[in-house]
């Protein structure tokens, strides 16, 4: 018992833990009111921020950049460059408010080291394009068609003042030296200090968390405590790995449900409410199946026979509702189709074990009655043979 509650003990904290980190990380936690990106990146200089969305099927990227801490009367670009990670030949979407107080979002080419900043088309199609600044953060939004080429290529954002609607040259030192980085919209790379903490890895980092515990480790630990406590000599050893196997999926799991729950929070406007609902059910489940180690009472208990019907109910519904959840997720996930199939052999991996077990176990189990039955009937034998009965009726007689 003391094990177990050094793990439950061990998975609130891994649940404190990772909810506080999860909050030090800048580009993630921001949410878009009516917006929705699958990648982010904290670019490396200049409170800057990079969210996007590639769409392999019409060959666009959505992108959100956004620059805080600034003011009203300083302007705000971005923009990506084949050629390297500086601003000659950058195609570049800038962004200022301009003298009537509206944020004004327009395109233009870097096509010397002393540009005009003017508005001028690029080299790919810009379809949409537009700009708001609030809270002293200016955010420019588009919609980028861009060839396979400029998936992987180099990134550039700059800022500078603006004087009578006037874009003016921007400081030449510093973190304006320093703002430059790679890029790949397609695998969600990127240069920025958050590169490898995009939305896109939380998702499928949830997934694996979830598909593990829940649907793998669960399962086992269900099967381990059904199977091997058939055999004599495997007592008490299969309640220990039993406990052992179910709070380590426990553990696991209570990691895979705050990932999802920290996704749901930084996706305003994204639900998946069947998804979420089960979720929340399996993690209050799991954690009542834990706690009720706690209370197991005794063997000859009058009220054990009730615990076993609740551990076994509430768990075998753990399983059922995890194995239905995981598929909502690979619907919801889109991963590859290899990852739902091999989760598929999995699971009927597990299912030819335990009905290959089951007609074993039931097998031993049959074959114990069966010796009991034969051992009764020739001790019975024995007893006459000696004149138990006999005396017993002579004794009557007398």
């Amino acid at each position: 018992m003391e094990k177990t509650r050094k793990l439950v003990l061990f998975s609130c904290l891994l649940l404190v833990s990772f909810l506080a980190s999860s909050s030090a990380q800048t580009c993630l936690n921001h949410s878009f009111s009516n917006r929705q990106y699958a990648n982010c990146s904290d670019l490396q200089a200049l409170n800057c921020f990079l969210h996007w969305t590639y769409d392999e099927a019409a060959g666009t990227v959505e992108v959100a950049f956004r620059h805080t801490g600034t003011t009203s009367s300083r302007w705000s670009a971005w923009g990506i460059n084949p050629s390297g990670p500086t601003m000659l030949n950058t195609q570049a979407l800038v962004a200022y408010v301009n003298s009537s107080g509206i944020p004004h979002a327009f395109t233009t080419s870097i096509d010397s080291m002393n540009p005009s900043m003017q508005q001028s088309a690029l080299s790919f199609q810009v379809p949409s394009l537009s700009a708001e600044f609030e809270n002293n953060e200016m955010r420019i939004f588009a919609v980028m068609r861009i060839s396979e080429s400029l998936l992987a290529t180099n990134q550039v954002w700059q800022e500078g003042p603006v004087s009578n609607d006037q874009l003016m040259i921007h400081p030449t030192s510093g973190d304006n030296m320093r703002s430059a980085a790679s890029v790949n919209f397609l695998t969600g790379q990127s240069g920025g200090t958050s590169s490898g903490s995009s939305r896109t890895r939380r998702r499928n980092v949830h997934g694996v968390l979830n598909t593990v515990s829940w649907g793998i480790l669960m399962p086992f630990g269900a099967i381990t405590a059904r199977y091997m406590k058939v055999f004599k000599s495997a007592d008490p050893a299969w309640f220990y790995l039993h406990v052992a196997c179910q709070t380590s999926a426990y553990a696991v799991g209570v990691a895979g449900w705050a990932t999802g729950i920290r996704l749901g929070s930084d996706s305003a406007g994204v639900t998946h409410n069947p998804h979420r609902n089960i979720g929340i059910t399996l993690f209050c489940l799991g954690t009542l199946q834990v706690f009720a180690l706690l209370l197991r009472p005794n063997k000859d208990h009058k009220y054990r026979l009730y615990w076993n019907i609740y551990h076994h109910s509430v768990g075998y519904a753990v399983i059922i509702l995890s194995i239905i959840n995981i598929f909502d997720g690979f619907d919801i996930l889109k991963p590859d189709d290899h990852w739902e199939r091999i989760y598929i052999g999995i699971l009927i991996f597990l299912g030819v074990v335990a009905t290959l077990l089951e007609g074993f176990t039931w097998y031993i189990v049959l074959r114990r009655k069966n010796r009991g039955s034969d051992t009764d009937k020739r001790s019975h034998s024995i007893n006459g043979a000696n004149g138990v009965n006999g005396f017993g009726a002579r004794g009557q007689d007398v």
